[in-house]
């Protein structure tokens, strides 16, 4: 196995020092005692996480964002395991336009995205509620999950289910018994990254949310334009850790490489 050059692999810690440094630059300001940004070189404190857990305001919107992300990619996959199967396994007439048009809200701007999911909500009453901004992200969640869905399936062994179905199981039984079995990383992987992207989405939801139902981003996009502290640099350090948390879970359990390559 031929080894990268030298060269490369410089370059290969350089980019990731860059990715990673504003990341850790947020995680060691969340831990000064000053009453504005500052590294904490002079002495770590928790001052801004106790903070953060009383304020009051941040919390609601913390579990708001965690159970619109739930719910939002619970929908996205539900919708994304059958549309997924079917592009994978058969061919049909509109195939690959269905397929384009699951796939359009990651070329379509998110600011473009709020506008027109803004002016249909309002159109049919949904405007400023939950259930309009739960729609609202299973759209743009919906893509990801399809995407891994679709790369799962597309590396099944319908063998497998010929042989189950050749043996006397129904449907139903090959499908749970030997099909969702078997593409579950991607369906894991996909909901995951749905999750993600659920939680931290800030700029249609900055047009869809109203005062009674904003998430954590916008909470703290709106706080960000009247002061600028480090109780912001807590709670992004909270939510990196989450996501951290959630990949390494991901991964001990289906292994990154295997979702993202599309293998089963």
């Amino acid at each position: 196995m031929n080894k990268l050059p030298r060269s490369l692999l410089v370059f290969h810690w350089l980019f990731a020092i860059f990715m990673l440094a504003p990341l850790a630059m947020v995680v060691l300001v969340s831990f000064t005692s000053k009453g504005y940004i500052a590294m904490p070189f002079d002495g770590a404190s928790l001052r801004w996480y106790r903070a953060m857990l009383e304020a009051s305001d941040f919390i609601d919107a913390f579990w708001r964002s965690l159970g619109l992300a739930a719910a939002a990619a619970t929908l996205a996959t539900l919708m994304a395991v059958p549309a997924g199967m079917a592009i994978a396994w058969h061919r049909f007439a509109g195939r690959d336009t269905i397929l384009a048009l699951l796939l359009s809200p990651l070329m379509v701007p998110h600011v473009v995205l709020g506008i027109a999911l803004l002016r249909f909500l309002t159109q049919i009453g949904g405007s400023g509620s939950y259930w309009g901004l739960t729609a609202a992200h299973t759209v743009i969640v919906l893509p990801y999950v399809l995407r891994l869905v679709v790369a799962a399936a597309t590396g099944f062994d319908r063998s497998l289910a010929q042989a189950a179905q050749s043996l006397g199981a129904s449907g139903w039984t090959v499908f749970r018994r030997v099909e969702l079995p078997l593409i579950v990383p991607g369906v894991a992987g996909g909901w995951l990254i749905a999750f993600i992207n659920s939680f931290d989405e800030l700029t249609m939801s900055i047009f869809v949310a109203s005062a009674g139902t904003q998430t954590l981003p916008v909470k703290m996009y709106n706080h960000i334009a009247n002061t600028i502290d480090p109780l912001l640099a807590s709670v992004s350090t909270v939510m990196i850790v989450l996501t951290l948390v959630l990949m390494v879970v991901l991964d001990r359990f289906y292994g990154l490489d295997r979702i993202l390559s599309g293998k089963t």
